[in-house]
């Protein structure tokens, strides 16, 4: 199994073809779409931070094409009280990104200049105060999940 870990790797396509020699049947993979990052509406307040979410993440047609066996891959939808601190998560619950060890459990942040997180930080604080960010998104803090870009891909070797 491999968390939120593959767009940190050197090599890809060597620790996929590691996974799966070592992996005697089943293999799980959750990661992102960076086709699909832009959903969140972060990127209407940092599209930076999406931005270099979507160059880091590898594509799922490659991850899939690489693992070469039986490929299923799954949405999965954020629950509205996820406690993990990927920027999905915060969906419905805007304020939290405004607190900086919440930014600072996503690293894309760490990729953007700071004066992209200061502006962010202003924008979204001054539309949370005015009701801005609520007229456009508050539907956000009563949807019981999010689709975003999250995925599950499972691997099964092929029956011999």
């Amino acid at each position: 199994m491999a968390t939120f870990t593959v767009h940190q790797w050197p090599d890809l396509q060597a620790g996929l073809a590691q996974m799966r020699r070592v992996t005697r049947d089943t293999l799980l993979i959750l990661t992102c779409d960076p086709d699909e990052l832009n959903r969140f509406w972060l990127d209407d307040y940092a599209p930076e931070v999406i931005s270099v979410e979507a160059r880091r993440y590898p594509r799922i047609e490659a991850i899939a094409a690489a693992l070469g066996d039986r490929v299923e891959i799954i949405p999965v939808p954020i629950p509205l009280d996820c406690t993990d601190g990927f920027g999905e998560a915060y969906y419905g619950r805007p304020e939290c990104l405004l607190d900086p060890a919440a930014r600072r459990a996503c690293s894309a942040w760490s990729f953007v200049e700071a004066k992209v997180e200061a502006r962010f930080v202003n924008e979204l604080g001054r539309d949370l105060q005015s009701g801005r960010w609520d007229a456009e998104y508050g539907h956000l803090r009563q949807q019981a999940h999010f689709d975003g870009s999250l995925k599950l891909i499972i691997s099964r070797l092929e029956a011999k």
